[in-house]
């Protein structure tokens, strides 16, 4: 018997919707809530001390023997995501060459602009790894950053930054897909046990309650952000919850370009906890 479930949870507003009903305990539940972005989530479920978590699609793709995915649940996007932003000085056709700061926080949205970068607009820049918002509090101007979550959402209008490319609207431009940034997985050795189908079942609950009351989710957020309710509701409409046939389709793809890429070996089977 399961005493608690370890759940991790991603620490960005855009998982609000799913969250909220949870820790709120609207939605009765047993889960003790581990915090941290997404990389540190990964490490944690890597290491057996989670035992459900919302984490990159990419880490599901390099270790999918481990794990099994929680069911029409994830984070993404079918246009514009807003908060995973290439901010640059220059326009982007012209960055070919051009140093770009990447937070070491995320694993998927670096994979995403390598491959964009190369395969879409390829100007095949450089990247390198750091902290955009203390670079930029203490007055330095890197030619062009990768943001992602928060941070994206606070970036997006700098005034010394005058050229974006969203990542999702360039992903949904090129393919025509979804393109899903995280995803939730249960670790494969407790997947058989009725404590943990019951809190995913429980997790899905609180995804479909959080898509059916955006509006008092985008009062609750806009309190905690620099986003009016009306931009936050208007964030909140462009992510995609789901993870369906075409969602799939386009976790499918990237897979297919990550492999060509040498960033996993094989493209993996899509393998459902079945509750």
């Amino acid at each position: 018997m399961f005493e608690e479930i370890k759940v991790g949870r991603i620490s960005y507003l855009n998982v609000l919707p799913i969250y909220y009903p949870l820790e709120s305990k609207l939605i009765e539940n047993n889960f003790n809530f581990f915090y941290g972005p997404p990389a540190q989530l990964n490490k944690l479920m890597a290491e057996g001390l989670l035992h459900i978590s919302s984490t990159s699609s990419i880490e599901y793709l390099r270790h999918a023997e481990q794990y099994e995915l929680v069911p029409d649940i994830a984070i993404g996007s079918c246009g514009p995501v807003q908060s995973v932003l290439l901010i640059s000085r220059k326009p982007i056709a012209e960055m070919k060459g051009c140093k770009i700061l990447v937070s070491s926080q995320t694993h998927t949205s670096a994979a995403l602009l390598e491959i964009l970068l190369t395969e879409y607009i390829p100007v095949n820049p450089q990247y390198e790894t750091g902290n955009a918002t203390e670079l930029l509090e203490a007055g330095e101007r890197p030619e062009a950053i990768l943001a992602i979550g928060d941070e994206a959402l606070n970036l997006r209008h700098h005034e010394d930054y005058p050229y974006k490319l969203d990542l999702g609207e360039a992903w949904r431009e090129w393919t025509g897909l979804p393109f899903i940034f995280g995803v939730w997985l249960v670790r494969k050795d407790v997947a058989d046990k009725p404590e943990i189908k019951e809190a995913v079942r429980t997790l899905i609950k609180g995804k479909e309650w959080g898509q059916s009351n955006i509006d008092r989710m985008s009062e609750i957020t806009a309190e905690k952000s620099i986003l009016s309710p009306d931009e936050m509701k208007s964030y909140f409409e462009g992510l995609v919850y789901n993870l369906k046939e075409k969602e799939i389709e386009g976790l499918k793809v990237f897979a297919k370009y990550l492999q060509k890429k040498g960033q996993i070996s094989q493209v993996p089977e899509l393998n459902f906890i079945k509750i």
